[in-house]
């Protein structure tokens, strides 16, 4: 099992703070520096940033919003970034939430499965470099009728085959995620429940597309929080705002993934009071809801020993890649997490 940074949204006054961890990372031998994106900073311009001042460590989008760019756009970035790192860009892409989509991209949250399948469909058949065309139920390349003509991407990758991951929660979208990409990114993934949640249906994926899980990379994304055991709750505290935020205002009262994924790991009463209180403008009270034993179990909190047997756990459920987040309200509580995750990877003995 390796070990991964994820850099979350740039511009929330931790820029400078932000490049110092990713460089700090790369010295350490993390495998990959995630960055994400949803309606404020774009995650391509943050990566070719800390890929301009790193040296070993990948750079990964998590995520590129499909709805935010037209697939041969995404090509065009994957190839150009991969050439700009020297071969170190890991491609993630994710159809973001209605809310976004919609209000945000004003593009149509529909079949967000059918959109991805062919997305990744294209995005993959125009970094072959051949002439891109294209027939879909959500785009054709060329478009009939008009001057448009197959074209063909100028910029050589670093790599023949650029690392395609997808972020999926849901039963049927890593179950595609299986058949169509190179890993998953997971996000508030329990080492107890990772069979059941996601990594059953990834193999169901593999299987139909004639594969094992031998090369693919089941990467979860952990916030860290490092202290004395004792201190757990008090860690734990840390994070209630963060997973109250998802479980309970990250989508409608409908269509929330994050909320539907705490139901199916047990906490389906907890999870409708979290999103009660959270859509009535009651966010403290929404965080008061959320069970600390969702958050242990979702987050690495304690110790280096403690942190290094959470870490045994995730191995042995068949994690690939483990993504920590490191919590801090200074630079060097971050630096101070980030090390401590080397340690209890080396004292897990699982790299």
């Amino acid at each position: 099992m390796q070990l991964g940074i994820n850099l979350g949204y740039w511009g929330a006054g931790m820029d400078a703070d932000n490049l110092t961890v990713a460089k700090e990372a790369d010295k350490l031998g993390y495998a990959v520096c995630w960055a994400a994106e949803a309606y404020g900073s774009d995650a391509a311009t943050v990566l070719s940033w800390v890929a301009a001042q790193t040296e070993r460590i990948d750079i990964g989008s998590a995520i590129f919003q499909i709805p935010a760019r037209q697939p041969a756009m995404t090509a065009m970035t994957a190839a150009t970034l991969d050439s700009l790192s020297g071969g170190r860009f890991r491609l993630g892409l994710g159809v973001s939430g209605p809310q976004v989509s919609e209000g945000w991209y004003g593009v149509k949250f529909d079949k967000p499965l059918a959109r991805t399948r062919e997305y990744v469909e294209i995005v993959r058949r125009a970094m072959t470099r051949e002439r891109l065309s294209y027939e879909g139920q959500h785009w054709t390349l060329p478009l009939p009728g008009g001057p448009g003509k197959p074209i063909k991407l100028t910029v050589h990758p670093q790599r023949e085959h650029i690392p395609l991951y997808i972020a999926a929660i849901g039963p049927k979208n890593l179950e595609q995620t299986g058949e169509i990409a190179d890993g998953a990114l997971l996000i508030f993934p329990a080492a107890e429940h990772l069979e059941e949640t996601a990594l059953k249906h990834l193999r169901a994926g593999r299987e139909k597309a004639g594969k094992t899980m031998e090369g693919f990379d089941v990467v979860p994304t952990l916030p860290l929080a490092v202290g004395e055991d004792s201190q757990v709750d008090a860690l734990a505290d840390m994070f209630r705002p963060y997973t109250a935020l998802y479980v309970g205002g990250m989508g409608s009262r409908k269509q929330n993934f994050y909320n539907q994924l705490a139901s199916r790991m047990g906490y389906e009463k907890e999870a409708a009071e979290i999103q009660e209180k959270y859509l009535s403008g009651d966010k403290d009270g929404a965080a008061a809801a959320v069970p600390r034993s969702l958050i242990d179990s979702t987050s690495l909190l304690g110790s280096v020993d403690r942190i290094a047997d959470r870490m045994r756990a995730y191995a042995a459920a068949g994690v690939t890649t483990l993504t920590l987040a490191p919590a801090g309200f200074t630079l060097e509580e971050r630096l101070t997490a980030l090390r401590a995750g080397t340690e209890a990877l080396e004292r897990a003995g699982v790299a």
